[in-house]
């Protein structure tokens, strides 16, 4: 179902438009502020949200599995959606497609605060989670459109990640301080106010232009049903064993992600075009940014049961357990670009993923017997290399190809990385049903594995500088 725009004065007129505004004071910062605003939102509905789980379960009951529904089922929409969401943002103009998401975002936060049941919650999470997915390449086509120059675009790009960057690591504090002074309908609640701040902000943001895009219904259909059938059969598996629904889950995962490929490989105008997987300053920070959310996301969901299940520790005490990580996390981040302008990409990308490899480490020493401050600063490598990685990792993807294909290559950057964090999250939940220390230590084992076999993939594959 194409959703361009057909006609050379249309399309010439949203050019002129956009230039225009372009030039109106303000009209650059302006969508830079409303795109960070956006990031910040949907990535606190991550973090934030993990420490709140336990009082969740408290109000409305449920397993384990329940929560890592409420958890996976955000993040799965939120990556299965984005590359559609990436066409549509090309299709549509930057500006319009953000503004859809974002005000989705916002109803969809109420009714989350407002939820009745576990199901209820879980249901609205989804709508959460497919808002953020149009917001994120839209939010970065945005940032490419407003700072056209590379260098003030890599500025741009840096601002963005660190408020991408503060939420992670900010958003148990915050989710932490809401759930123990009110309640952890409130983590949702306040979304609104970001949200609509970041509409206003957006008014005055240039108009942006229409790029030729098709929507792959077969494409999207199996995006979709390869990684949510993969992360039922790990969460559901992990809870009631290798069940027959458990296998077939398990068998669609493979045919439907098998499917995806051949759709994508035999389609005229795919969802997808395989050929950005030949460049290998796409296909890196790919697999990089799957490593590095797959790590953080999942050992924030773990820490943050760890803290209060195993520990006793109330919302607020989990929570400020992550400031020091927070704090020392949005400083390397805005420090990385410049790194990248001395040192090149290469070195920092897998100076990056090697420090948060050594943050996992560090942890498998944590148990119930350390003490609050230790374990708090045991948490610092894991944010700060992933804080150093990521601004690079981004910049590398959108230098890597054309304008027209600054949405799709976003969307295909941030689809691995929530991929990783939903996958993450189905994996070390599954190994904590058991014993939990085990499991937390074998969750951090395995992350630092994947971390490591980055680092030495984007050594060996990106050039010196």
């Amino acid at each position: 179902m194409s959703v361009t725009r057909s006609g050379a004065g249309a399309g010439v007129g949203a050019r002129a438009g956009t230039r225009d505004e372009r030039e109106r004071p303000g009209s650059a910062v302006a969508a830079l502020v409303a795109a960070v605003l956006g990031f910040f939102v949907i990535t606190v509905d991550v973090s934030g949200v993990n420490i709140a789980l336990p009082a969740v379960r408290e109000d409305l009951g449920g397993s384990l599995s329940g929560l890592q529904w409420v958890a996976d089922s955000y993040t799965l929409m939120f990556a299965a959606l984005m590359l559609s969401a990436g066409a549509l943002s090309d299709a549509v103009g930057a500006r319009r497609a953000y503004a859809w998401g974002l005000a989705a975002f916002v109803l969809a936060s109420l009714a989350c605060g407002a939820a009745p049941t576990l199901e209820v919650l879980t249901a609205a999470r989804v709508v959460q989670g497919s808002a953020a997915a149009v917001m994120v390449p839209s939010s970065l086509a945005l940032i490419r459109q407003a700072f056209p120059e590379p260098g003030a675009r890599a500025r741009g790009i840096a601002l963005w990640t660190v408020g991408g960057a503060v939420a992670i690591a900010a958003g148990p504090v915050l989710g932490g301080l809401v759930t123990t002074e009110w309640s952890w309908r409130a983590v949702f609640v306040l979304n609104a106010p970001a949200g609509l701040a970041g509409l206003l902000f957006l008014l005055r943001a240039a108009r942006s232009p229409r790029h030729s895009a098709v929507f792959d219904l077969p494409g999207q259909l199996t995006a979709v049903l390869a990684p949510a059938s993969l992360t039922f059969a790990v969460i559901e598996g992990g809870h009631d064993g290798l069940t027959g629904r458990v296998l077939v889950a398990a068998g669609v995962a493979v045919v439907s992600g098998a499917g995806f490929v051949t759709v994508e490989a035999r389609r005229r105008t795919p969802m997808l075009p395989l050929e950005l997987f030949r460049q290998r300053g796409v296909t890196v920070p790919v697999v990089a940014g799957f490593a590095l959310n797959a790590a953080f996301y999942g050992g924030v969901f773990v820490l943050s049961l760890f803290f209060q299940d195993q520990r006793g520790q109330s919302a607020l005490s989990a929570g400020l357990m992550f400031v020091p990580m927070a704090v020392i996390t949005a400083s390397v981040n805005y420090l990385s670009p410049r790194a990248v302008s001395r040192f090149g990409p290469r070195t920092v990308i897998v100076a990056g993923l090697l420090t948060a490899a050594l943050g996992c480490g560090v942890l498998l020493a944590v148990d119930t017997g350390t003490a609050a401050w230790p374990a708090a600063l045991l948490m610092i490598p894991l944010g700060a290399g992933g804080s150093l990685a990521m601004p690079a990792l981004t910049s590398l993807v959108l230098d890597s190809v054309a304008a027209e294909r600054a949405g799709t290559a976003a969307a295909l950057l941030n689809t691995s990385r929530q991929t990783g964090g939903a996958v993450s999250i189905a994996v070390f939940g599954a190994l904590l049903l058991g014993d939990f220390a085990a499991g937390m230590r074998t969750s951090f084992l395995l992350a630092a594995c994947l971390l490591v076999a980055a680092a030495l993939g984007a050594a060996a594959l990106l050039p010196r500088r």
